[in-house]
This record gives C-alpha cells, sequence and structure tokens, in this order.
C-alpha cells in the first residue's frame, strides 16, 4: 500500500499528465520539493511498479493510473464535503482534503458520495472519478484564448492553491458569467466583467480558467 507521500505524487503526476509528458522538475514544482527528493521519490514508485520512465517523462503504469484515479476520487469528494457541509471556503477545503484523502476506506467515501447527493464535480468543477474510474470531463477552452466581446460561462479552473484565493476573489468560479471587455495583444492582460465588476487579469491567471 502506498504511503500518503508516495499517494501524493500519484495525484501530482496523473494532474499533470492531463496536460502533456510529465518531467520530474514539473513534479518538484507541484509538490514544493527539491529535485533529489523527486528523483528519490520516483525510484520508490517505480519498485512499486506505479510508474515507468520514457526518456525523461514520468509515465503512469496501468496500476498507477488505478491508485491515481482512486486518490483524485477521495480527494475531491472530501473537497465537496468540506464546501458544502461544513461551509469552508474552497481555498481551505483543498487544503484539508489533502489529509482527509489519505484517510478515507471505501466504505466512508461510498457513504459520502451518497449523502453530498453524487456530485459530478469538485467545488473547481473537475470532474469526480465514478467508482470503476471513468472520468467525464467536460469540453472546454482557456479564457486566455478569447476575445473582446466573447461572452463565456466558467466550467472549471486550477487547483493551483496559489490561484485559488485569487480567484475566488475575483468572481472566477465555476458557473459564473464572464464577459471579456478587452483582450490586449501580443500577450497583454485581460478585463473581463464578472458580476457588474470589471477587473483586469494576467494571460497567466486566464489559463487557469477553463469556460464554454
Amino acid at each position: 500500500m502506498p504511503t500518503p507521500t508516495l499517494e501524493e505524487y500519484l495525484e501530482a503526476i496523473y494532474k499533470l499528465s492531463q496536460a502533456g509528458p510529465v518531467r520530474p522538475t514539473a513534479i518538484a514544482e507541484a509538490i514544493g520539493v527539491s529535485g533529489p527528493t523527486v528523483t528519490a521519490t520516483l525510484r520508490r514508485l517505480e519498485a512499486h511498479g506505479l510508474i515507468t520512465r520514457e526518456g525523461t517523462a514520468v509515465v503512469l503504469t496501468t496500476e498507477g493510473v488505478v491508485r491515481s484515479v482512486d486518490i483524485v476520487r477521495k480527494h475531491r469528494i472530501a473537497e465537496r464535503f468540506l464546501v458544502d457541509a461544513l461551509g469552508l471556503d474552497w481555498e481551505a477545503a483543498h487544503e484539508d482534503a489533502c489529509l482527509l484523502e489519505h484517510a478515507l476506506s471505501p466504505r466512508v467515501l461510498v457513504a459520502l458520495e451518497r449523502f453530498l447527493g453524487d456530485p459530478a464535480v469538485c467545488p473547481h468543477g473537475h470532474p469526480i472519478p465514478a467508482a470503476d474510474g471513468s472520468v467525464a470531463l467536460a469540453a472546454a477552452g482557456s479564457l486566455a484564448d478569447t476575445s473582446a466581446d466573447d461572452e463565456v460561462t466558467v466550467v472549471r479552473v486550477s487547483e493551483d492553491e496559489h490561484l485559488l484565493g485569487y480567484l475566488a476573489e475575483v468572481g472566477l468560479v465555476p458557473g459564473a458569467h464572464v464577459t471579456v471587455v478587452a483582450s490586449e495583444p501580443f500577450g497583454g492582460p485581460l478585463t473581463v466583467r464578472v458580476d457588474s465588476r470589471e477587473r483586469a487579469i494576467s494571460r497567466e491567471v486566464a489559463r487557469a480558467v477553463m469556460v464554454k
């Protein structure tokens, strides 16, 4: 059975893999550890048969995918409980769900899911994997790729804990209606209107918001 540390790595690798090949440097940045620490932990994951290496890329094995999807499922259901039932803000819920995900038994997980009404997505709009491991991801594009006068709806946002508080502050949350007021050229900022308020946001922030 993987330790909480190994589970944290599996979760990070799975999420990073949704955007393309996963490099050790990206894992180090996502978890907030040094390169040598990542190297040592990846060796442990490889010894457990949970990852393989393809050149410089880290790839989950079939068993690694199963384990990582299970961790993501626990995390996102825990987040829904913390936000919907306990009233925590989503930034705090993300942090505490990182602790709860390692302790939830299958029995408690199923009971929580039923108690919450079988939610389809986490508070940030990401799909909650089904019990069979399947994941239904809604089609969406980046807010950074929109143009002036576009009107879009936020589908999901990055789970980056450093961004969550800011995104909530400016109203860029799942379900929010957004009007793009202006899009500056050459990678400049976007001016968006959310709930009748206009805000200028960087392209970096806009890339963290998926819309339709």
